[in-house]
């Protein structure tokens, strides 16, 4: 048996490559970007209004005061989206502009609507009335002030977001790359699985299979679902394991049937392919014999995930979901910390998934409470907590105010800890 850090390790050596895609920038919500993406243009295109006001050439302003206030001519208004030309402009003039019109020579100042005296009168708007000097470029958006041509929008590895598909569009950028979604094939096992309405009492609902699926979206792969095997079906899983090394599946799950009982046929058989890296049994809870293996010369890997629904969720969690993260060039995921709120023990050489309730105090601070009903089959208490905490290995006693690392069971930190 080995420990959490050395079977991550071995995780990180047995990538399978991922290859990339161009896709349109508009589909590429919740997908992995491949490369830099940088501006092909300015933001803001040109210099523009931030209010609605008249703009005026500040150094007609220079000598005004109240004692020397002038009038100047209102040429025209220019809205947003207009051509904001004009010809011969000459001394004392000014335009209306409305927010995000072009400023352009010899306008470079623009006063708020707020701040204008108008002549001869606010219905007979033929003039403003300036008695003070203006500062220069009051009230402007400078051109490439946001995005500069050729500055990095989006990095490589960045999981787009809403927000990226709104500076994509804004910047006219039509075609991204980003990594094709690994195919998980995913079968559950044991005579006792059902995906029937009704069952009998000694029977269990296929819940592994449809929690699994529900996560596709949020944690970056694509499910087929394979089915169920029963516990004789060791040369049918045998034949498929042999089917899927050549089909579009990059990486096989099983849950159950990987422990050390008389049915538990997924190591016996996953031993007889060639492999080049492979363990079985890790000091964790839940999830103790967990089972990983890559195909030698093969780009497959196999996950035997614990049949327990808790056991299989948290084994998801903390080895499919970041080795998922690895092939597809992801930032390691990095965990928040909470403030422990009850005492727990636990063994010292194990790593410990804890469901727990994440909170906040009324100063700010986050704090975790680690929930009754941590057995592998209650599934009440992983309804009610919001996160996991993750109690490492090297320590048995955790007290109240120790810190917790925590991550959230179905949403990777990087969503909103980005």
């Amino acid at each position: 048996m080995i420990n959490y850090k050395t079977a991550k390790n071995i995780l990180t050596k047995s990538k399978i490559k991922i290859k990339n895609q161009n896709i349109n920038s508009l589909k590429s919500l919740n997908r992995v970007c491949a490369k830099d993406v940088y501006s092909p243009v300015n933001y803001p295109a040109g210099n523009n209004t931030a209010f609605d006001g008249y703009a005026i050439n500040s150094k007609d302003t220079v000598n005004l005061s109240q004692k020397n206030l002038k009038k100047f001519k209102i040429l025209k208004t220019i809205a947003a989206g207009d051509n904001p030309k004009i010809k011969n402009v000459k001394k004392f003039q000014t335009v209306e502009v409305m927010t995000g019109a072009l400023i352009v020579k010899p306008f470079d100042t623009v006063i708020p609507i707020e701040q204008i005296k108008f002549y001869p009168s606010v219905k007979n708007k033929k003039y403003i009335l300036i008695n003070k000097k203006i500062n220069k470029n009051e009230y402007i958006r400078y051109l490439g002030s946001d995005y500069k041509t050729k500055e990095i929008v989006v990095k490589k590895g960045t999981l787009i977001q809403s927000s990226h598909i709104l500076a994509l569009k804004s910047l006219g950028i039509e075609k991204i790359d980003v990594k094709i979604k690994p195919n998980i094939l995913f079968f559950s096992t044991g005579n006792e699985i059902s995906d029937k309405k009704n069952i009998a009492d000694w029977q269990i609902r296929n819940s592994n299979t449809y929690y699994i699926k529900s996560l596709s979206n949020n944690f970056l792969f694509n499910f087929i679902d394979g089915g169920i095997l029963r516990d004789k079906d060791s040369n049918l899983f045998k034949k498929l394991i042999n089917k899927n090394i050549k089909s579009k599946a990059d990486i096989i799950v099983t849950s159950g049937a990987v422990s050390a009982g008389k049915f538990d046929f997924v190591p016996e058989v996953i031993k007889e392919f060639k492999l080049s890296n492979f363990f079985k049994d890790v000091a964790i809870r839940p999830g103790k014999p967990i089972l990983f293996a890559k195909f030698k010369n093969k780009e497959k890997v196999f996950f035997g995930l614990p049949g327990n629904p808790i056991s299989s969720a948290a084994c998801f969690r903390f080895f499919v979901y970041p080795y998922l993260s690895g092939i597809l060039n992801i930032n390691e995921e990095k965990p928040f910390k909470a403030r422990l709120t009850n005492k727990f023990k636990k063994k010292k050489n194990f790593t410990r998934f804890l469901k727990g309730k994440l909170t906040s105090t009324n100063n700010g601070n986050l704090q975790i409470k680690i929930l009754q009903g941590q057995e592998s089959f209650r599934i009440k208490s992983f309804v009610k907590s919001n996160v996991w905490g993750v109690f490492k290995a090297g320590q048995s006693t955790f007290k109240k105010g120790h810190l917790i690392e925590c991550h959230f069971p179905i949403t990777p930190n990087k969503n909103i800890f980005y």
